[in-house]
């Protein structure tokens, strides 16, 4: 899958996004070892605290079905009545879940605001020092 297809099935998430209070869509398409892309788009609640963003419902939904290395993940979001996206990065929170699963110096975070305009970054460039499973010994 080209990095282009991937980020069009992000942007096409956006249309699934509940976003109610921040008005603020986001989609992330996610691109496991194996080739299947996982997707997913923020899902706000009322109480704030239980709003789960794009990047983990694809990450979440990929782990929930055994699914444990992933190649790369396509980010796009803003203002659900904007013309124009921005170019959107994951939160420190999902940065941190990737931390996870992802080796940070080859797994790549396409930001993007269309499929012709986006920035490509290596998780290590995004999160410098995240703690993960090699903290641990594991």
């Amino acid at each position: 899958m080209s990095d282009q297809e991937l980020i069009q099935a992000a942007k096409a998430m956006l249309k699934r996004s509940y976003a109610p209070f921040s008005h603020y869509a986001v989609g992330a398409a996610l691109l496991g070892s194996d080739g299947q892309v996982y997707t997913g788009c923020n899902i706000e609640s009322s109480a704030y605290t239980p709003t789960i963003c794009a990047e983990r419902t694809a990450f979440f939904k990929a782990v929930s079905e055994g699914k444990r290395e992933f190649i790369c993940i396509a980010v796009t979001g803003g203002r659900i009545d904007a013309d124009v996206l921005p170019i959107t990065t994951p939160c420190g929170v999902c940065r941190q879940v990737m931390m996870e699963f992802c080796d940070p110096r080859s797994f790549l975070i396409f930001c993007a605001s269309s499929p012709e305009n986006y920035k490509a970054y290596t998780l290590a460039q995004l999160l410098p020092k995240g703690f993960g499973p090699s903290n641990l010994g594991i």
